[in-house]
């Protein structure tokens, strides 16, 4: 039996519903996180309440829990899954409305959700053999550093690398790098890796940070800077980032080979496999306490 929480109450997940008149159904007017867990432990839970209050911040939304309060719904949820390592879900929305209106109700009384489920991480064969992208241009709105539930243009977008057979879609906005559409993205340019900066037009995730902070305490070389299209398809190495598919190397974009000027084109990079194995020792260490 799947647990889930529904505004105050623990319940199987069969038994909670919402209002079809929530502001969340109708117009995605909420926000949501994603918190991994690795052998019951929350990784950086502050961060991403912090991630989650910065964005309630940016709809005007009141926070209708105080951090001690999340912290306790996000303990009873993981004590009460099967998993160790576990993929908790968190979201708010405005909730909802008597009658359908764009605007603001007058009283505003949040849903609030949250769901686990079992973290399930890349298997070492696409590790090793690395996965494929296609490109696009990013035509979602101007507000992507927002964590909002109103994700249809980054469906849209990830479905293009479904339908392409491909692991994800690369964005780019005005000629330059802005993300993918369900991860943060990284180049690697003659030893030296290269991240976008952070600003309105991208959501910075918590495994970008985590990957930078390894570059720093490892002496690996980084620059945060705007990355125009030109360098990412000349890149010797392009990574992908997120909470559930930690680091993956990206083989091929748009049918050519990454790195196809090098002697080991279409295959993962030795900087990716240094931080492969910096990560991975991190996530013994730090994100298991081991």
């Amino acid at each position: 039996m799947t647990l889930c929480y529904l505004d105050g109450r623990f319940l199987p997940l069969a038994e909670a519903t919402v209002s079809p008149l929530d502001r969340g159904f109708l117009f995605g007017d909420g926000v949501y996180e994603v918190v991994p867990v690795y052998s019951r432990r929350p990784f950086r839970l502050a961060e991403h309440l912090g991630r989650l209050q910065r964005s309630l911040d940016a709809i005007r939304l009141a926070n209708p829990l105080a951090p001690d309060a999340w912290r306790a719904r996000v303990e009873q949820l993981i004590a009460a899954a099967e998993w160790d390592d576990q993929s908790v879900y968190l979201q708010v929305t405005r909730g909802p409305m008597a009658v359908r209106n764009h605007a603001f109700p007058a009283t505003v009384t949040p849903t609030v959700f949250g769901l686990v489920e079992e973290l399930v991480t890349p298997p070492p064969a696409q590790v090793e053999q690395g996965v494929a992208a296609v490109s696009a241009a990013d035509f979602r709105w101007l507000r992507c550093n927002v964590k909002a539930t109103s994700l249809l243009a980054n469906c849209l977008l990830r479905q293009m690398s479904m339908d392409a057979g491909c692991a994800e879609t690369i964005l780019f906005r005005d000629g330059i790098l802005s993300e993918g559409a369900a991860s943060n993205i990284f180049v690697v340019r003659d030893g030296v890796l290269l991240a976008p900066q952070q600003n309105h037009l991208m959501l910075t995730g918590i495994t970008y940070d985590v990957v930078l902070e390894l570059a720093a305490t490892h002496g690996l070389s980084a620059e945060v800077r705007d990355i125009a299209d030109a360098e990412v398809r000349a890149a010797d190495e392009l990574w992908l980032s997120s909470s559930t598919r930690e680091v993956l190397p990206i083989v091929e974009l748009d049918g050519r080979k990454v790195g196809a000027g090098g002697t080991a084109a279409g295959v993962p990079g030795p900087v990716f496999r240094q931080m492969y194995g910096w990560y991975q020792d991190f996530k013994r260490t730090v994100m298991r306490g081991a």
